[in-house]
Formats: structure tokens, C-alpha cells, sequence
């Protein structure tokens, strides 16, 4: 087979060799590190047709007798015929296209298909003969000019589908991939297609060929920089190959034995360090792989419970619009239920024995109840919805405070308690606020003191402080044990013996309470010294600017 070379290691034929050599390495390697990678397998097929292309091409060159260079010739250009096409093929599968555009890859393997009838005709290759300095050089036949067409035609449409993708893409890795892809389709298909101008009498020579040998080592690089076959050792293992390569070749031109023996020393040794390299940096990919996977496994359960926290949102919102409309619905019936008890306890309709009016007594009672309930109901729909209104108006605090203390004290008396009212009645205390709201408050707080203040008595004071005005409720009632008073302004929340004094209380009367007031600059919060030691509940709204 060697007495069929007249080979001259010159440029032309160091670089068919040196891109035929790294084709195959590029290919091999890519497809023995992941078998059953559909990009794997058409990158292989690609770099395998331009190995054999390029292997082809230099025995035509340097070939002794025309027969032999015409088998040569007949191998590349059946190679050749597929190479754009596998490069197409590769192309879909790297961009997630195939689906795209498997019936125009399927076109071009057709075509292809018909040409490789024609590749032993002359209306393919009409002859191998001495051109330039080359011993053979293939002279285009009749259809050659339709065969260039194609293989330009595949490779444009294969890097304008790039070219689409890169556009369209916003993820940055992936724009650095699609570029290399351009760029290695450039320096291998410049490079490989300088050939043509020869074949058809053009006396340029293929000078570019140093492109296609270089194509390799660009994708290589991509494939290292931006995994793109998702193969994170390939340069590992290409690197180890290379130096494996590079010792045999030094085994097999050495000179002398010793230099013979020094060099497969030197090959043992670095095939031992190669495979501890690549096991080392396999575990260490696999490491990091890990590591990206509970990061995303994290980022999905982060994006889960967003989505859940979402959801809630929306039922909450839903829950919130359900109990505004009915608690307004309620509020109606209660409104008259309570309104004819009055009637009847006052006479409107006549005289009623004791026994009714007792009754009666216990319904209006019950529904005042459920009144202040719903009405407590209907504040938290309006405020979680946003639709609590406040009417912003100027007044004296010692004035608001006098009147509700006023207004509750039948209801002190009733309970049999002690009622002090400290305010200074010649320095007002004006604060802009919402003066409904602001009563709303005060007397609920007032009326809390009632409920759970079993004996002795409450003190109102109002005082100004550090252009603040600050109303104080204090009580000699049940008190507030200290792991409760963090909590007690919260949604639902009662201090734990709270219901052995009120059962009734729902534990919404001091969240509504805070939410008024902090909606108003101001802010409340309550001390206490502890269990049967009373309780002191304080407000506090910015004075009134001048």
C-alpha cells in the first residue's frame, strides 16, 4: 500500500493530515463519553465524513498511479457528499430544531443519496489528473457543478438556522455556543471548499486548507468553554490523548534504545496520570452537578411555594370578599332583631310579663353580642381589602376621651366599678385623626377593661408628650401573662384565661384596634405585670401641627 504514495509532507498534505487526525479525535471522543446523545452521534458522523474526506484528498494528492488515486478520489467525494448533511444533522440537534426540520435534512440525504450513483461516472469526475504541483487532482464532470451547489446550499441553510436561533436567543451561554457554531462551520467549510476552485480549472491553490485543519480545535473549545454537547470532560480527555498520541509518536521515531525505553516510560507514566486526571475530574463534575441540581431542586420549591404563597393571596382575598358580603347580609337581620327587642323592653308594644321580658332581655343582649361581632368582621374585610376609609379631621383628645367615658359609665356602674378620668380641660390635646375610628378604639379598649376587671377600677388619663398625644387605660383586672403580650394584638388571639372572664370575645377586637391606628401614624400596645396584676393599654397619635 506505501509503494502506492509518492508522499511529500509539504503544507497541503500536513494539513489534510493534521484536520483528519483531530476530526476523528473531536468525534470519537465526543461520542464515547455519551453513546446514546443523539448530537453525539450526528457530531461523530460529521467529523467521521470530513476525516475520510480529508484522508481521501491527501491520498489522491500524493498518490503514484491513477488508479489509485481514482479509488481515492471516489472515497472522498462519496465522504464528502454526507458531510454537509451530518453537519446539518448536528447543527438541529445542538439547537433542539430537529423536529423543525427533519423533512429538509431528510431532502438533503435524499439528494445526496442520487449523487453517490454518479460518484464512479465520469458525469461525476470525468478524471484524476496532474494539476499544479499535486500528482492528482479530480477534473469536474458534467454534474459537479449541480453536486457544489448542494453541499454549499445544505451548509448555508444549516448556518442560517444558527443564525435564527442566535437572534432570537437571550440566554448568554448559548449565544457564545451559536457563535462557535458559525465559527467553526467558517474555518472548516472555507477551508475544506478551497478544494473546488482546482477541480474546476481554477488555478488557485487551497491555501485555506489550514482552516479545516483548525475547525477542530474550535469546536473543541466550544464544547470546553460552553459545553456544547453537554460534555464536561471531553478537553479533559482530549488533552490526555493528545499527549499519548504525541508519545508514541516519539516511541515509534526514536533513534536510539534508550531513548526508546525513556519514552515508553514516559508513555506508562501519563497513561496512569490521564486516567487519574480524567476520574478526577469526572467526580468533580459530578460533584458540581450535584450541587446545580439542589440549587434548581431549591429554585423549584422556592418557585412552588411562590406560587402556593400566590394561591393563598388569592384565597384570602376571596375569603376576605366572602365575609364582607356576608356579614352585611347578617348585619340586617341583627339590626332589626335587636331594634324590636328594644321596642318591646320599652313598652312600644304594650306591657309584658316578666318572664318575656327576660327572655327578651337575653335576645337583646345576645344580639348587641353578635353585632359587635359582625361589625368586627366587617372592619378586617374592609381593611385586608384595602377599603377602610378614614375621615382626617382636627379635635381635642380630652374632649373625645370625657365624652366615652361618659357615654360607657352605666355600664361601669353596672359592673360595680371605679371610674377616673385624668385630662387637663385647660390644655387640649388636638390631634387630626379619625374621630369615629378613634372612639371605635377608645371604647373598645375601655369596654376590654370592663369585661376582664372582675373588681376595682379603671383610670382613663390623657397626656402630651414630645408632640404626641397618649391615652392611657389602665385597670386592676386579670392581667396579661408575659408570653402573651407579643401576641395579643395579632388576628384571633386572646391571652390564655381570657375566656374564663368573656367568653364571648373573639380576639379580632385589638387586631382591628391596631390596624386603625397605625393606619392613622399612630400606634398602640399594651403592658402588664403579669397574671392578676392588671393591665394598662396605651394609644398614641402624633399632635396636631401647627
Amino acid at each position: 500500500m506505501l509503494g502506492s504514495f509518492n508522499i511529500t509532507f509539504d503544507y497541503f498534505s500536513i494539513t489534510l493530515l493534521l484536520g483528519g487526525f483531530t476530526a476523528l479525535l473531536s468525534g470519537f471522543v465526543v461520542f464515547i463519553h455519551n453513546r446514546k446523545k443523539a448530537e453525539n452521534i450526528a457530531w461523530l458522523l460529521s467529523n467521521l465524513t470530513s476525516a475520510i474526506w480529508s484522508f481521501g484528498y491527501f491520498a489522491m494528492i500524493n498518490a503514484r498511479t491513477h488508479d489509485f488515486a481514482m479509488w481515492s478520489n471516489w472515497i472522498l467525494h462519496m465522504a464528502s457528499i454526507y458531510v454537509p448533511v451530518f453537519y446539518f444533522l448536528s447543527v438541529a440537534f445542538i439547537t433542539n430544531t430537529f423536529h423543525l426540520y427533519r423533512k429538509q435534512i431528510l431532502a438533503s440525504a435524499f439528494v445526496g443519496f442520487i449523487f453517490l450513483f454518479f460518484v464512479p461516472t465520469t458525469w461525476y469526475v470525468t478524471d484524476v489528473i496532474p494539476k499544479a504541483h499535486f500528482n492528482f487532482v479530480c477534473d469536474a464532470g458534467p454534474l459537479y457543478i449541480y453536486y457544489t451547489i448542494y453541499f454549499f446550499a445544505v451548509v448555508l441553510y444549516a448556518l442560517l438556522l444558527v443564525f435564527r436561533k442566535l437572534k432570537s436567543e437571550t440566554d448568554s451561554i448559548q449565544i457564545q455556543r451559536y457563535k462557535y457554531i458559525i465559527l467553526f462551520t467558517i474555518f472548516g467549510f472555507a477551508g475544506g471548499g478551497s478544494v473546488f476552485f482546482l477541480t474546476f480549472n481554477i488555478p488557485i491553490l487551497p491555501y485555506p486548507l489550514i482552516l479545516f485543519a483548525l475547525y477542530p480545535a474550535v469546536s473543541g473549545y466550544a464544547i470546553f468553554r460552553y459545553q456544547l454537547f453537554d460534555v464536561k470532560v471531553i478537553a479533559t480527555e482530549l488533552l490526555v490523548f493528545v499527549i499519548w498520541i504525541s508519545f508514541l509518536v516519539r516511541i515509534i521515531t526514536s533513534n536510539s534504545i534508550n531513548d526508546r525505553l525513556i519514552n515508553i516510560t514516559l508513555l506508562l507514566f501519563m497513561i496512569v496520570a490521564g486516567i487519574f486526571l480524567i476520574r478526577s475530574v469526572i467526580k468533580e463534575i459530578k460533584l458540581r452537578e450535584h450541587i446545580q441540581k439542589l440549587a434548581t431542586d431549591l429554585e423549584r420549591a422556592n418557585q412552588d411555594l411562590a406560587n402556593a404563597n400566590n394561591r393563598l393571596k388569592e384565597l384570602d382575598q376571596l375569603k376576605s370578599e366572602f365575609l364582607s358580603l356576608a356579614t352585611h347580609q347578617i348585619r340586617g337581620p341583627l339590626t332589626a332583631i335587636k331594634g324590636y327587642a328594644s321596642l318591646l323592653l320599652e313598652g312600644d308594644y304594650g306591657k309584658i310579663p316578666v318572664k318575656a321580658r327576660n327572655a327578651v332581655q337575653v335576645m337583646f343582649n345576645s344580639t348587641q353580642n353578635l353585632v359587635v361581632i359582625v361589625n368586627e368582621f366587617l372592619d378586617i374585610s374592609r381593611i385586608e381589602q384595602g377599603r377602610m376609609k378614614y375621615d382626617m379631621v382636627d379635635f381635642d383628645m380630652n374632649t373625645l376621651v370625657t365624652d366615652i367615658v361618659t357615654e360607657l359609665k352605666p355600664m361601669i356602674d353596672k359592673a360595680q366599678l371605679s371610674a377616673d378620668i385624668i385630662v387637663d380641660k385647660h390644655n387640649p390635646c388636638e390631634v387630626h385623626a379619625d374621630m369615629g375610628k378613634i372612639k371605635q378604639v377608645v371604647g373598645n379598649l375601655i369596654d376590654n377593661s370592663i369585661k376582664y376587671t372582675p373588681q376595682g377600677g379603671i383610670t382613663v388619663s390623657v397626656l402630651k408628650e414630645n408632640k404626641k398625644v397618649r391615652i392611657q387605660i389602665k385597670d386592676t383586672g386579670i392581667g396579661i401573662a408575659q408570653d402573651d403580650v407579643s401576641k395579643l394584638f395579632a388576628k384571633f388571639s386572646r391571652a390564655k384565661d381570657a375566656f374564663r372572664t368573656n367568653v364571648i370575645g373573639t380576639g379580632l377586637g385589638l387586631y382591628v384596634a391596631k390596624q386603625m391606628i397605625e393606619a392613622q401614624g399612630g400606634k398602640v400596645w399594651v403592658e402588664s405585670e403579669g397574671l392578676g396584676k392588671g393591665s394598662t393599654f396605651y394609644i398614641e397619635l402624633p399632635e396636631k401641627s401647627v
